[in-house]
């Protein structure tokens, strides 16, 4: 009779231990830094008979804790938050939105201008910079959204699974939300070139497509800190700007760092 509890009481125990939450929602919010690809940024005014190209122009970010992070609103410098799901906690398979605010600046340099501009041709070079009135920034916001499909791997935990690392794969497409401010020079009516400011703006300005590597350190099983790098592809176009539009397609590289929390939803099943 000893022998028979002590072997029910085992059982169930075991059977308690393998019993685990189906499904697992996740939220981060973290801050990046990255780096772009040089790029060309052409530009088609028609009424002003400007048709041009900035040629293979050197790209910035503006990450914006450098003179002090904890003095700014949390959604002024580059950040990032994720919202996931995952749909089989077993198999390590979730749904993500994944979004990125980050800054694209045209870096001050001299910069090759090609086209047409102002019904004339021309090839030549131009000291662009601030300080000429002469700035493209998506400032507020180059803004990447993907929704991703995620794959995860545990790599090594705890026996109570307090402590545990996991690494994550996740790539996915959406489209980008640009925030877009410029000063170009676009008339000639004053007898020399002179700048016209467009009205800053968000808008849907295109698609990029994204893939991304994480480390996640999980602390007391439900507070994680995330370490990731990513690689993007952007493609804006129809982007508005003063009498006409601009689009232009660059690369990125992010260094990303997350802090989130994660919860397990959903019926209980065996593992």
């Amino acid at each position: 009779m000893a022998i028979l509890l002590t072997a029910t009481f085992s059982s169930n125990a075991q059977t308690q231990k393998i019993k685990k939450r189906k499904k697992e929602i996740y939220f981060s919010w973290g801050y990046n830094t990255e780096s772009y690809t040089n790029s060309n940024v052409r530009i088609n005014q028609p009424s002003l008979g400007n048709n041009y190209i900035w040629v293979n122009i050197n790209g910035n970010d503006h990450r914006g804790w450098d003179d002090g992070l904890f003095h700014k609103a949390i959604s002024i410098p580059q950040y990032n938050y994720r919202l996931g799901l995952f749909i089989n906690r077993k198999r390590g398979i979730a749904v993500e939105i994944n979004f990125d605010h980050t800054k694209f600046l045209f870096s001050d340099q001299t910069a090759r201008l090609h086209g047409t501009l102002n019904g004339k041709q021309v090839d030549t070079l131009i000291n662009f910079n601030g300080a000429n009135g002469y700035y493209y920034y998506l400032n507020n916001g180059a803004n990447f959204l993907l929704f991703n499909l995620v794959k995860r791997w545990h790599l090594i935990a705890d026996r109570s699974e307090n402590i545990k690392f996991d690494l994550l794969a996740k790539a996915g497409i959406g489209p980008v939300i640009p925030h877009v401010q410029n000063g170009f020079f676009l008339d000639s009516t004053a007898g020399s070139l002179q700048e016209k400011p467009n009205d800053p703006h968000f808008q849907l300005g295109g698609w990029n497509i994204g893939a991304e590597a994480a480390l996640r350190a999980t602390f007391c099983k439900y507070v994680y800190l995330e370490y990731s790098n990513k690689l993007d592809y952007a493609r804006y176009s129809g982007l508005k700007i003063y009498e006409g539009t601009a689009k232009q397609a660059f690369g990125t590289f992010e260094w990303i760092l997350s802090l989130g929390v994660t919860l397990p939803i959903g019926k209980k099943v065996e593992e």
